[in-house]
């Protein structure tokens, strides 16, 4: 059957990345986790101390930056590398957080990221969720869609994902955090979250993994059937 691209598009901690997937493995897609690749580019950018406000400098790391991901065989998951080195866990981290957005908003930085990621999907097969991607990575996607959650059930999924690596976070500090990253990731001047115009809602607020994945592999089904007509 031929295959196509999927994207989910939505705010922090609406289950984008658990939702990407597990479609990916149902439909044996290749999954890209775009925001991973923002954040070892702002990791990068915090270990080398660069200041994201000098275009030149910008620049000029994103040049020593080599992004790749590599399966691991121990989670069934693909990691983040960057520049060689398995960054995974450490792009968790609450100060990559704290800075993601900041980052990820800088014209260059995207440029960069969007350049990458539709290279990754010439060959089609892939699911790939983020923040702009049914609307700039790919605006063709046969199937877009729009993932949504209720404000408070994101803060507790978050606080929840964060705990168990800091207990010593707070779900204030974490209900802040995601509310400045939802500001910045709709207000950033270059590819701002938005929903694409052909992009289906889906707010997993009531649902459990299985149910949003049924839904999910149904609507695929239907927009593998129209093209195969």
């Amino acid at each position: 059957m031929q295959q196509i691209i999927i994207t989910l598009d939505g705010y922090s901690s609406c289950g984008k990345s658990t939702l990407a997937r597990q479609l990916a493995n149902e439909l044996n897609y290749v999954f890209i986790d775009s925001g991973a690749m923002y954040r070892a580019i702002t990791l990068y950018f915090l270990r080398q101390h660069v200041n994201w406000n000098n275009v030149r400098e910008v620049n000029k790391a994103l040049g020593e930056v080599t992004l790749d991901f590599q399966y691991n065989d121990h989670t069934g998951q693909s990691d983040m590398f960057l520049n060689d080195e398995n960054v995974e866990a450490l792009i968790r981290d609450m100060l990559v957080s704290e800075h993601v957005s900041e980052v990820s908003a800088i014209k260059e930085v995207r440029e960069f990221g969007v350049a990458q990621q539709q290279k990754m999907g010439e060959k089609k097969g892939i699911v790939m969720d983020g923040r702009d991607i049914g609307t700039t990575v790919f605006p063709n996607a046969e199937l877009k869609i729009f993932v949504t959650a209720d404000p408070t059930i994101r803060v507790e999924r978050r606080f929840k994902e964060l705990f168990r690596k800091n207990p010593n976070i707070t779900i204030e500090e974490v209900k802040n955090n995601l509310e400045m990253r939802d500001y910045i990731d709709s207000n950033r001047e270059f590819s701002p979250l938005r929903k694409a115009a052909d992009a289906i809602d889906l707010d997993n607020s009531n649902m459990t993994r299985e149910e949003q994945l049924a839904i999910a592999l149904r609507w695929t089904e239907e927009k593998m059937a129209e093209k195969k007509a």
